[in-house]
């Protein structure tokens, strides 16, 4: 049977004797890289689990399935469980931000009690496309449409947590096809399916009606669109390093000589390093 076609670069600065949490929700995705990197030779995994209390007994089956999973690799098992409804009514929030919220909270909580600071997660090259949309739908700026990294640097609380997404540059069907060959069982989320969420429609309507309309596959251009705009953004994050408040204040001396491009970024990096969620042009532009 041949192997996921992971990044390789991505994976040569990570060895597998190293110890590394991955989030696992039992879904086609987490499934898929967690299989990969046993088979990759990486036995010291820590499996993270968070129950986001939306879906009752299916949840629970989530988590029973995920550790017995973990059990069968011989891999440690981390479980946490966050009321996601009422986090995102408390934060005035969509559900989907407060769950990504929780998940990471939990998975800097694990990192700092583990001594582990790099996470795999399983995001694959559809959901690239659909962050993409639903950002450039938003009125994002090019750090916005530069969502998603093969790997990067997030702070939360006091921990700074390295992410990583070996499967970024796979799509769905690659990963169903791997789920195929392998007979590998995995937890069905019905609410997929639901076409509330605006991922949900971009995935199940948007796309297909643009592909339909176009006459052509728009989601390899889309995420080529994101991958330039990725690694633009992180070359313009290394030459303005030394642009931006140094402390907890904004000095408006400082920023008004400042481009208004370069104003708004350090303005963005403020209200970010000040943990304010929901940041968006019109925030920036009040400031």
């Amino acid at each position: 049977m041949r192997p996921l076609q992971i990044n390789s670069r991505l994976l040569r600065d990570l060895p597998p004797t190293r110890r590394y949490l991955i989030g696992v929700s039992g879904g086609r995705d987490s499934v898929t890289l967690l299989h990969s990197l046993v088979d990759l030779g990486y036995k010291k995994l820590i499996v993270c689990h968070l129950d986001h209390q939306l879906r009752g007994r299916s949840a629970k089956a989530d988590a029973k399935f995920v550790e017995k999973l973990a059990a069968n690799y011989d891999l440690d098992f981390e479980r946490g469980s966050t009321n996601v409804r009422a986090l995102a009514a408390k934060k005035k929030m969509s559900i989907e931000a407060a769950g990504r919220d929780a998940r990471y909270k939990f998975f800097a909580k694990i990192a700092k009690r583990r001594r582990c600071r790099e996470i795999f997660l399983a995001h694959h090259a559809d959901d690239l496309v659909e962050t993409f949309l639903i950002n450039l739908f938003r009125g994002a700026g090019s750090t916005g449409l530069a969502g998603m990294r093969e790997i990067a640097t997030r702070r939360i609380d006091d921990v700074d947590l390295t992410i990583v997404r070996p499967l970024l540059g796979l799509w769905r069907a690659e990963i169903d096809s791997y789920l195929r060959e392998y007979r590998l069982k995995f937890r069905e989320d019905v609410s997929n399916l639901d076409l509330a969420p605006l991922r949900n429609r971009i995935r199940h309507r948007i796309i297909p009606y643009l592909e339909k309309t176009l006459g052509r596959n728009i989601r390899q251009s889309i995420w080529r669109t994101a991958m330039i705009a990725t690694e633009e953004e992180a070359w313009i994050e290394s030459i303005t390093t030394d642009v931006g408040p140094k402390d907890v204040d904004l000095v408006v001396e400082k920023l008004s000589a400042l481009p208004v491009a370069l104003q708004r970024r350090a303005i963005l990096k403020w209200l970010r390093e000040q943990n304010i969620t929901g940041v968006g042009y019109e925030s920036i532009e009040r400031v």
